[in-house]
């Protein structure tokens, strides 16, 4: 692949290159876009972890999204530096790299649904064993069923950047082709999963309904087509620092966060954190500290400084394979403190994501997206069958429709795949709060109260 194309400002729906503006790249304007999108701001009410946690300290996927956008710039400027150095692409300094993977990273769990991965989960589960499910999936093509099958964040979160989050443009948002190629981990149709086939391949990126878009996100930036598939491609050479990115905060915020609950003692933490910063001298500064948070605040703060520095290094060392498409594991993998990142990943396994709370709530999650699919997949089938009939639809689904906003609402007797990604595209984007409102008032477990 070629770093002069990778790096196209080209606006993915616009026909002109856009001009660059100097002190403002291209971009820097994606990161802004993001930034102010609705999709984006719904992440402040979707779990990191804890949903719908009581502590206001630990974090959302907004907070989360911010820090890793955070990591992303600082590596993709430093990584910048050498590809600048090296391949002097066009029009382009460290700065605007760092500003593809900060926009990418900010963006990258734009697509979740609500209620984390149980979310996820349960949307794959009801398609392939409900009753309307398996309904709905006798009617798709082969490659339809395997986008619901393995229904995927990433490819819902490429399909609101490039399509949802503004329907009346050609390309959505029209964020630059760089940015949604950086921001594409997984840059295959769901037919072609593999997970044999290293790290690019075990999920998917775009559906089918949004695979043309895809296919000009990857002619303007030069990916390396896979030999033998029609809609696959091998990754971004900066998804490999978007994914570092999530991976960093993700190991050792998540980690923090444990400690704040009252999961992970101090001693604990200490002593994980001081095996990735790998410095005994910092300890004096450490006890300098009176407060505990402030010291974790401080070890947290350079252990992520050494991670940035080692992944980086790794990219370098790395680059002539990721650059040719050959190179297939994170790059937290191929860094010193891997095994350092391991204990603490292991730990959190173990203790953090099987935290009581956590698990009642992501438990219930299961119930509640399976009673919202039950109840809207049914309303808009009976819709569709009523309308080849010719016959009016059911009172009850006339009024569960109007529960959908204009947008979602697909009722085409054509498409059950149309129908059920519509559906799916106003599930996920709700958030946690609202999904749980939602449930309840459709059971009748809570209604609307007399005040307006």
């Amino acid at each position: 692949m070629d770093w002069k194309k990778l790096l196209s400002h080209q606006r993915l729906g616009k026909t002109k290159t856009t001009e660059i503006i100097p002190g403002r790249s291209t971009f820097q304007q994606d990161f802004d876009r993001i930034s102010f999108s609705s999709a984006f701001r719904r992440l402040q009410d979707k779990a990191q972890v804890f949903p719908l946690a009581e502590n206001d300290y630990v974090r959302t996927r907004l907070t989360h999204s911010m820090e890793v956008a955070c990591v992303g710039r600082s590596l993709g400027t430093g990584a910048g530096v050498y590809i600048c150095d090296n391949y002097k692409p066009d029009n382009i300094q460290p700065s605007d790299i760092g500003a593809i993977v900060a926009a990418a990273s900010l963006a990258h769990d734009i697509g979740n649904p609500p209620m984390g991965h149980s979310g996820e989960e349960t949307i794959r589960d009801w398609f392939c064993h409900s009753e309307i499910g398996q309904s709905m999936k006798r009617e798709m093509t082969v490659k339809e069923q395997a986008d619901i099958v393995n229904y995927e964040g990433n490819a819902q979160g490429f399909r609101v950047l490039a399509k949802l989050e503004m329907p009346d443009n050609d390309g959505g948002m029209q964020l630059t082709c760089a940015t949604l190629a950086a921001f594409s981990k997984y840059p295959i149709e769901a037919i072609d999963i593999d997970k044999s086939a290293g790290v690019g391949s075990k999920k998917f990126n775009f559906f089918q309904d949004d695979r043309d878009l895809f296919a000009q996100v990857a002619a303007n930036t030069g990916l390396r087509k896979l030999t033998g598939k029609k809609h696959a491609w091998s990754r971004h050479p900066l998804v490999f620092l978007v994914e570092a990115a999530d991976d960093i905060s993700y190991r050792i915020v998540d980690f923090e966060d444990g400690h704040k609950l009252g999961i992970i003692s101090y001693k604990e933490i200490e002593e994980l954190f001081m095996n990735v910063i790998n410095k005994p001298e910092l300890k004096k500064d450490i006890d300098k500290l009176k407060d505990p948070i402030r010291k974790v605040e401080f070890m947290r703060a350079k252990a992520i400084g050494k991670l940035i520095g080692e992944v980086i290094e790794s990219f370098i060392k790395n680059h002539d394979q990721i650059l040719a498409g050959e190179f297939n594991q994170p790059l937290v993998e191929s860094i010193p403190s891997t095994e350092a990142l391991k204990i603490i990943e292991q730990r959190s396994v173990d203790d953090i994501y099987t935290y009581q709370r956590a698990v009642e709530i992501e438990a219930a999650g299961f119930e509640l997206t399976e009673g919202l699919l039950n109840t809207f997949a049914a309303a808009i089938n009976n819709y569709a069958e009523a309308k080849l009939k010719n016959e009016k639809p059911s009172y009850r689904s006339q009024k569960m429709l109007q529960l959908i906003p204009e947008k979602y609402r697909n009722v085409n007797p054509d498409s059950s795949y149309l129908r059920l990604l519509n559906l799916l595209d106003f599930i996920s984007s709700m958030t946690d709060s609202y999904a749980v409102a939602l449930y309840k008032k459709i059971k009748g477990i809570s209604l609307p109260s007399g005040n307006m």
